[in-house]
C-alpha cells in the first residue's frame, strides 16, 4: 500500500520495548527463538501432556517462561500490575477468562460468574474498557451445533440450551446495568448462527442507547462481508446500536477439513490476499458508517493498522474516535501496539488469564502459531533483535 507522510513507523523498536528491562528482553528471545522452531514446538508439546498426565512439577518453568508473557496472572486481582504496565504506556486492558472445552452445567456456571466479576472489575478501572467471553465457555458445544442446524432437541436438551442462553442474557444484562461493553468471541462456522442470532436478539434489547453487546466476525469467511453488512442494516432497521470486532480468524486449517470430510463448500477463503482483501474492505466500510458502528479491528498485520490509523487522518476524525478501537494479544505485536498508542490511538491488550494448566491450551496455540518462519514471530524476533542491537547488544544492565 502507498504510505502517507503521516505513516506510523512500526519499526520503532524504542517505543516497542520501552518498558521491557534488558533481562526481559533477553528473555523474549530466547522465548521466541524457540518457538521458531516447529520441531521443538511439537516434541515441547507431548512433553508438556506428558509432565501433567504424570504429575511431574513443570508448573514453575511454566509460569517463568511462556506463561509469564502471553498471560497476564492467574486471576483478575493477579492482573493488576499488567494492567498498570499497559495504562501507563496509554494501552486499555480487556480481561479473557482464558477456559475452553468444558461439558458440565456446574462449570459453565462457574465460568459464567467469573465473565461477570470481569465486567465488575471494568466498571472500576477506566483502563478495562471491554469485558469479552466465549459462548462454548458457558455452553455445550456439541448442543450450539445441534441448535445452530436447527435439529429437534430433547426435552433435556431444551433446558440444557434455556441455562446457555440465561447465561449470555446474565452476562450482556450486567454490561448494560453497568454500562461496560462485552464481547463475544467467534467460533467455528456450524455453531456461529445459533451465536448470531443470540447476539442480535440481545443487541436489539441492551444496545438502545449503548454499544452494550458486541458481536466478532472472522473475515477469513468467504461470507463475512454479506453477514456483517446485514447484520448492521437490521440495528439500523431496529433503531438499535451497531458494536462488533473484526478479526482475520481461527479455526481455518478445521474448516476446511470439515468441509472436505463432510462434502460441503469450504466456508474459508481461498486464500490469504482474499482474506486481507475482505479485512481492509470492511474497515473501510466502517469507517464511511462510523456514526452507526462502533468497531474494533483485533489485528497484528501491519498494513490494516497502517491503513486505518491513515482512514482516521484522512477523514480528520479525532485519533481517540470513542468508536474506534485497534488491539492485539498480550504478549504479541508489541512494535503495533505501543506505536499506536504513542500518536493517541485507542489501542487495547486482550490480556487472557487463569492457572498454568488452564491456560495450557491457549499456550499451545500462541506457540504454534509463531512457528512460521514467514510469520509472527520471526518479525518479532526481528524486531527484538533490534532493540537488542540499539540498546549495545546489552553489554549493560
Amino acid at each position: 500500500m502507498v504510505l502517507t507522510h503521516n505513516a506510523i513507523d512500526f519499526n520503532d523498536s524504542e517505543i516497542a520495548f520501552r518498558n521491557k528491562s534488558n533481562a526481559e528482553l533477553r528473555q523474549a528471545h530466547l522465548l521466541f527463538k524457540v518457538m521458531n522452531n516447529a520441531g521443538l514446538v511439537k516434541t515441547g508439546k507431548h512433553l508438556l501432556n506428558l509432565a501433567f498426565a504424570i504429575r511431574f512439577p513443570v508448573n514453575g518453568i511454566i509460569r517463568n517462561t511462556i506463561y509469564k508473557h502471553f498471560v497476564g496472572g492467574t486471576s483478575i486481582e493477579d492482573c493488576a500490575r499488567t494492567i498498570e504496565k499497559l495504562a501507563a504506556r496509554n494501552v486499555g486492558a480487556i480481561l479473557d477468562f482464558a477456559v475452553e472445552g468444558e461439558e458440565r452445567d456446574e462449570l459453565f456456571d462457574a465460568t459464567c460468574a467469573e465473565v461477570i466479576r470481569t465486567v465488575e472489575f471494568a466498571q472500576h478501572n477506566k483502563n478495562v474498557p471491554f469485558s469479552a467471553f466465549k459462548i462454548t465457555g458457558i455452553g455445550r458445544f456439541d448442543l450450539l451445533a445441534k441448535v445452530s442446524e436447527g435439529a429437534a432437541l430433547t426435552d433435556e436438551e431444551t433446558a440444557e440450551y434455556r441455562r446457555v442462553y440465561d447465561r449470555v442474557e446474565s452476562i450482556f444484562k450486567r454490561g448494560y446495568e453497568l454500562g461496560v461493553p462485552v464481547l463475544i468471541d467467534a467460533e467455528h462456522t456450524w455453531i456461529q448462527p445459533v451465536l448470531d442470532d443470540l447476539v442480535m436478539e440481545m443487541m436489539a434489547k441492551y444496545n438502545q442507547e449503548k454499544a452494550i453487546v458486541q458481536n466478532t466476525y472472522q473475515m477469513y469467511r468467504h461470507d463475512a462481508i454479506e453477514r456483517l453488512k446485514q447484520h448492521h442494516r437490521e440495528a439500523l432497521a431496529g433503531g438499535f446500536k451497531f458494536g462488533l470486532k473484526i478479526v482475520r480468524g481461527a479455526y481455518m486449517e478445521l474448516e476446511r477439513a470439515r468441509a472436505a470430510e463432510m462434502g460441503y463448500p469450504s466456508p474459508i477463503q481461498p486464500d490469504k490476499p482474499a482474506t486481507d482483501h475482505d479485512f481492509d474492505e470492511i474497515i473501510r466500510y466502517f469507517v464511511d458508517n462510523i456514526d452507526t458502528i462502533n468497531f474494533m479491528v483485533a489485528t497484528h498485520n501491519e498494513n490494516s493498522s497502517q491503513l486505518l490509523a491513515q482512514l482516521i487522518d484522512e477523514r480528520g476524525l479525532p485519533h481517540n474516535h470513542p468508536h474506534i478501537y485497534f488491539s492485539q494479544l498480550y504478549g504479541m505485536s508489541d512494535h503495533l501496539t505501543f506505536n499506536l498508542a504513542e500518536k493517541g490511538y485507542n489501542v487495547v491488550k486482550y490480556v487472557p488469564y487463569g492457572e498454568v494448566k488452564t491456560m495450557m491450551p491457549y499456550l499451545f496455540r500462541r506457540a504454534e502459531e509463531n512457528t512460521s518462519v514467514k510469520g509472527q514471530s520471526s518479525r518479532e524476533l526481528r524486531l527484538i533483535e533490534k532493540e537488542i542491537k540499539r540498546r549495545g547488544g546489552l553489554a549493560k544492565r
